[in-house]
């Protein structure tokens, strides 16, 4: 094992981060990819970190003395190397509308129908200025396999929000 991703959320602090990589420096690994979020008064985190095998062994078990002393969940997953996506392009899809139940759903049917990956997806809810509305942002990266039609997807992605009311934007990442 040469890679791991490991997940973790609890109760928001400072220092979570630092403690995080600090561990992952004491051990000389590299963290190589990674995610970070305060949701609700959750931190979440999502990191890819690679080195030797041994090292992130002993990763795995500092992990568990930190999540337990932090009150922290956590994940510890070895992994690989993703395989390549080759043929595929990838595209910026964007979407705005008023918040309610589904828009990730049906965006993310939309696209798995057409067996189309998502490779990242981020969502926030704001309140509009004035208004106080909710308003529903979903940012993500798509791969287009090669063999699929831009320009017939992308009219098909459009219809599709039309019809459900969403603000959308879709274009070469």
């Amino acid at each position: 094992m040469t890679r791991a991703v490991i997940a973790a959320i609890g109760e928001d602090r400072p220092g979570l981060v630092n403690d995080l990589a600090k561990l992952a420096h004491d051990l000389k690994l590299s963290i190589e990819d990674s995610r970070m979020s305060v949701l609700g008064g959750e931190f979440a985190v999502l990191m890819s970190i690679s080195g030797g095998g041994l090292a992130l062994a002993r990763l795995e078990e500092k992990l568990a003395q930190l999540a337990e002393a932090n009150g922290l969940a956590y994940l510890f997953r070895g992994t690989s190397d993703r395989e390549g996506v080759e043929g595929c392009l990838p595209y910026t899809v964007n979407v705005t509308a008023m918040d309610h139940p589904g828009i990730v759903h049906a965006v993310a049917s939309f696209f798995s129908s057409r067996d189309i990956n998502i490779h990242s997806l981020d969502t926030v809810t704001e309140r509009a200025p004035h208004t106080g509305t909710p308003i529903f942002s979903l940012a993500m990266e798509v791969e287009i396999p090669s063999t699929v039609r831009i320009a017939e997807l992308r009219d098909a992605f459009f219809y599709f929000c039309d019809d459900r009311d969403l603000d959308a934007e879709f274009r070469p990442a």
